[in-house]
C-alpha cells in the first residue's frame, strides 16, 4: 500500500508540473529579495487600496522587504499576487463570489486574491496572513514571524463566514483590525437602533402623561413597561421616530423594533385578541413589526423574541425584512444546548420561528453576567452551540461576553468562540493551545491549559448547573472548594513563575488570575467567622480581620483596574466601589450572638436555588450582603418560619435580623415579622410584631433592620416573616411570586 501511495504522489507531481507550474509553491521573498509587485485594479475599490496595503505591511514585517503596489494588470510582470477585480483575477474566475467571500487561488508563479461584497477582499488577505504564520491573538499587535525567504503553498482555496451575522461581546472586539481579521462585526457599525427599543422610539418620559393609552394596559391599568402595539398613533410615531433616525443614518443595515426589558405587555382588548389568535404575546408584537417593516422595504428590521414573546405565532409569518432576535437566556451551560435540560424550549422556540421565517438570529451568552470574574467553565459547549444553532438555521449569532470590561477568560473565549463564528469545524484544542502558548507563553501556557481542563473537568464531575446567573460562592461544595482552589492557585504559581522577568507576559497571567482571587474573596465574605472567612477570633474573645486581609483585597482591586475592569458584574459595581464594600465589611466586624451555631427549625422549605448553608445560614454569624444569591435564605412564595433551639434557657432582650428589599429580582420585605420565645419548645409567647414592609416603587437593593426588643427568658426564639400575598403592579409578572430573604438572627 505504501508503494501504491507513493507512486501515486509521483505522478500527480509530474502531472502538476506539465500544466504550467499549477501546482507550485511560490517563493514570494527569497533571502531578504523579491521581485514580486501587488496587483490592484487599474481603478481600485477603497477596499482593495485597503487589503493591499494590509498585505504589503505585513509582508514587509516578515521579511524586511516592501512590495509595490501596482495599478493594472500591464504593471503585473511574470511574478505577482493580484488582488480584487484585476484582469487575471476576473478571467480566472468570472463568477460572482458570494457576499463577504473570498478566493486564494495560487497559479504558475501567480497568486490570485479575490473578494465578494463587503470585506470579502480583507477577509481573504488575513487568512493568507494566518498561513504564513501570523496570528492576532487579542487586542495587542499581531504576532508575526521574522523570515529571509517567505513561501506560499499551493492554494486553491475559497471561504466566507457561515453567518451572516457574527460578533463576540469582549474588549477585544474594541480593535477595528481584530474584528476584520477574525470576520466579525460590531452591532455598532450594523445597527441604527439595537437591542431593547421601545423607551427610545416612543419615550415614556415625554409623552405616558398625557396619553398613557400609549403603553401596556397590565391588570386594568396602563404602565410604561411596554407599548400598545394595537394603537395607531403609536404605529406612526415608531414609523416617524424611524424615518428621521434612517435620514441622520442612511448606512445602517439593522434596526431594532423590540420591547424593553421589562415584563408587562399590553392586555387591551385589541392586544389580547391577537395574542389569544396566535398562542402568543408574540402575536401582536409580529403584527406590529411586520405593519412598520413595510414602509421600509429596503432595510432590515429586528426584533426581540424574549421573555414573554420567546414562543412564536402559531402561523402569522415575518415579514421578509424581518429578522427574529431569539434569546436562550433561560439555558444552563453545564451542557450543550442540543442535550441541556433548560433549553428545551429554547430548541421548541427555535424550530416554531424556523417554520416561518428563515431570518433568525440568536442572542446567546457566554458568561456569567452576576459575576464577570468568575470562574465559569462553559468551553466544552461553544463549539456543539454554534454548529447547533447552524445547522438548525440560524442566519447571525450574538455571543455577549462581558463587553467593554474585562472577564474571566476574556481574550481566550473571544478568540476561540471568534474561530468558531468563522468556521464552526475548527479543531478548538488545536486553538486553544495555539492561544496559550503564543498570548502567554510556552510554559505558562502549558500550566494555564492544565488549570483550564482540570476546572473543567472538575465542574463536569460535579454534575453542578452552570447558571449565567450564579455565584462563584455557590459552588463551594462543588469545582470550588477550598481543595480545588489550592490546586488551581499551584498551577498558578507555576504559571508566574514561568514568566517572570518579562513584564507583558507577568501582566497576562496576572489578569487569568483574577477569577481565582476573587473567588477567594467572594467566599472568605461567606465563611465569615468560618476557617475560609475573613475574621479570625481576637484574644479576648472577639472578632477581627485577618492580618494582610486588607492588602489582599486592594493589591486585587489595584489589578482588576490595571485589567481592564470596569465592572465587577452587568450593571454592578466597579472596582472602587467593590473596594469600598469591602471596607464596610471590615469596619462593621462581627456582631455579637448568642445564636451563633444554634440549631435552626424551618417550618416551611428555602429556595433550593439559593441554598446558602441551608439552615444554617440564619446563625451562622455572617451578614448578607447586596447580592441575594449567598448569605442568604431566601423563601419563594411562602413564609419563613424559623424557630431557633439555643440549648439553654438563656436571657433574650433582642432579636435582630436583616431582611433583603430587592424587587428587580422580586425580593421583597415582610408584611409582617413575629417574634415568639419559649423555654420548653411548646408554649410560646409573642415577644413583638412588626411591620417592615414597605410599598412606594424602587429598584434599589436594600437591606432593612428588624429587631424586636423585649425582656424573656428562652431557650427556643421563632421568628415568622409573612411575605406579600402577591407582586405589586408595578413589578408584576404572572410567572412570579413575592419572595423573602433573611440572612441571620442575631439574638442578645
Amino acid at each position: 500500500m505504501f508503494r501504491h501511495g507513493l507512486l501515486w504522489s509521483l505522478i500527480v507531481m509530474m502531472i502538476f508540473s506539465s500544466c504550467g507550474g499549477r501546482a507550485q509553491e511560490i517563493v514570494l521573498v527569497s533571502n531578504k529579495a523579491s521581485a514580486y509587485k501587488i496587483v490592484i485594479p487599474a481603478e481600485p475599490s477603497a477596499i482593495e487600496q485597503k487589503s493591499a496595503k494590509v498585505l504589503q505591511t505585513y509582508i514587509q514585517r516578515i521579511t524586511g522587504v516592501e512590495l509595490p503596489v501596482v495599478r493594472g494588470d500591464a504593471g503585473a510582470g511574470n511574478a505577482a499576487l493580484y488582488l480584487g477585480h484585476t484582469r487575471k483575477g476576473d478571467a480566472m474566475h468570472p463568477g460572482k463570489l458570494p457576499a463577504e467571500g473570498w478566493l486564494l487561488q495560487t497559479q504558475g508563479t501567480n497568486l490570485v486574491l479575490m473578494g465578494g461584497s463587503g470585506k470579502g477582499l480583507v477577509y481573504g488577505v488575513y487568512t493568507l496572513l494566518e498561513k504564513i504564520g501570523c496570528r492576532k491573538l487579542a487586542n495587542i499587535p499581531a504576532y508575526t514571524p521574522e523570515l529571509t525567504t517567505l513561501k506560499i503553498p499551493v492554494l486553491k482555496e475559497e471561504g466566507k463566514p457561515q453567518f451572516e451575522y457574527r460578533e463576540v461581546y469582549y474588549p477585544a472586539c474594541a480593535d477595528a483590525e481584530y474584528l476584520e481579521w477574525h470576520q466579525l462585526q460590531k452591532f455598532d457599525d450594523l445597527w441604527g437602533l439595537w437591542g431593547h427599543s421601545y423607551f427610545k422610539l416612543v419615550p415614556f418620559h415625554i409623552y405616558f402623561k398625557n396619553h398613557p393609552e400609549y403603553y401596556a394596559l397590565v391588570k386594568g391599568k396602563r404602565q410604561p413597561s411596554q407599548l400598545c402595539l394595537s394603537n395607531d398613533e403609536v404605529y406612526k410615531i415608531v414609523v416617524a421616530d424611524l424615518k428621521s433616525r434612517m435620514a441622520d443614518n442612511p448606512d445602517a443595515i439593522y434596526w431594532s423594533v423590540s420591547q424593553n426589558d421589562d415584563i408587562g405587555y399590553c392586555e387591551c382588548d385589541k392586544c389580547k385578541g391577537v395574542n389569544d389568535e396566535q398562542g402568543s404575546p408574540a402575536g401582536s408584537l409580529i403584527k406590529f413589526v411586520n405593519r412598520v417593516a413595510g414602509n421600509f422595504p429596503d432595510k432590515k428590521i429586528t426584533t426581540l423574541a424574549y421573555a414573554y414573546t420567546h414562543k412564536a405565532p402559531k402561523n402569522l409569518k415575518p415579514a421578509s425584512n424581518v429578522y427574529i432576535f431569539l434569546s436562550n437566556i433561560e439555558a444552563y451551560r453545564d451542557k450543550p444546548l442540543k442535550d441541556e435540560g433548560s433549553a428545551g424550549q429554547f430548541r421548541t422556540d427555535l424550530k416554531a420561528w424556523a417554520g416561518l421565517t428563515p431570518n433568525i438570529f440568536v442572542w446567546d451568552y457566554i458568561t456569567q453576567f452576576t459575576n464577570y470574574l468568575a470562574p465559569f467553565p462553559n468551553f466544552h459547549t461553544l463549539q456543539p452551540n454554534i454548529q447547533y444553532m447552524r445547522d438548525n438555521g440560524v442566519k447571525g449569532i450574538f455571543a455577549q461576553g462581558s463587553g467593554d470590561t474585562y472577564g474571566e477568560w476574556a481574550e481566550l473565549r473571544c478568540y476561540v468562540e471568534g474561530k468558531l463564528l468563522e468556521d464552526g469545524n475548527a479543531d478548538v484544542k488545536k486553538l486553544t493551545e495555539e492561544f496559550m502558548t503564543g498570548y502567554y507563553g510556552a510554559k505558562a501556557g502549558k500550566y494555564l491549559t492544565d488549570y483550564l481542563n482540570l476546572l473543567q473537568d472538575r465542574m463536569i464531575a460535579s454534575h453542578k448547573k452552570l447558571d449565567i446567573y450564579g455565584n462563584p460562592v455557590n459552588e463551594w461544595k462543588s469545582y470550588l472548594t477550598p481543595e480545588l482552589l489550592d490546586q488551581y492557585s499551584q498551577l498558578f504559581d507555576k504559571a508566574e513563575a514561568a514568566v517572570e522577568g518579562n513584564a507583558t507576559l507577568q501582566k497576562r497571567v496576572m489578569k487569568a488570575r483574577l477569577p481565582l482571587e476573587y473567588t477567594v474573596l467572594q467566599q472568605a465574605r461567606f465563611y465569615g467567622i468560618e476557617k475560609h472567612g475573613v475574621f479570625m477570633k481576637n484574644d479576648n474573645g472577639g472578632w477581627t480581620v485577618k492580618p494582610r486581609f486588607e492588602d489582599k483585597v486592594t493589591r486585587f482591586v489595584a489589578n482588576c483596574k490595571e485589567a481592564g475592569v470596569t465592572e465587577m458584574s452587568e450593571g454592578g459595581p466597579n472596582p472602587d466601589k467593590y473596594l469600598a464594600e469591602w471596607q464596610l465589611i471590615f469596619s462593621g466586624g462581627v456582631t455579637p450572638s448568642k445564636a451563633v451555631g444554634a440549631t435552626v427549625i424551618l417550618q416551611q422549605p428555602f429556595a433550593e436555588d439559593y441554598p446558602a448553608k441551608g439552615n444554617g445560614t440564619l446563625t451562622d454569624g455572617n451578614p448578607g450582603y447586596a447580592d441575594f444569591s449567598y448569605n442568604w435564605l431566601c423563601f419563594y412564595g411562602v413564609p419563613m418560619v424559623a424557630t431557633v433551639d439555643m440549648g439553654k434557657v438563656q436571657s433574650v432582650k433582642t432579636v435582630k435580623m436583616h431582611f433583603l428589599d430587592d424587587p428587580r429580582h422580586w425580593i421583597f420585605l415582610p408584611v409582617k415579622v413575629t417574634v415568639e420565645v419559649s423555654d420548653d419548645g411548646s408554649k410560646y409567647k409573642v415577644l413583638q410584631e412588626l411591620s417592615p414592609a414597605e410599598g412606594d416603587e424602587h429598584y434599589e437593593v436594600t437591606i432593612k433592620d428588624v429587631i424586636a426588643k423585649g425582656s424573656a427568658n428562652a431557650r427556643y426564639i421563632r421568628v415568622t416573616a409573612t411575605p406579600p400575598v402577591t407582586l405589586p403592579a408595578w413589578r408584576f409578572s404572572p410567572a412570579k411570586k413575592p419572595m423573602i430573604a433573611c440572612d441571620e438572627l442575631y439574638l442578645q
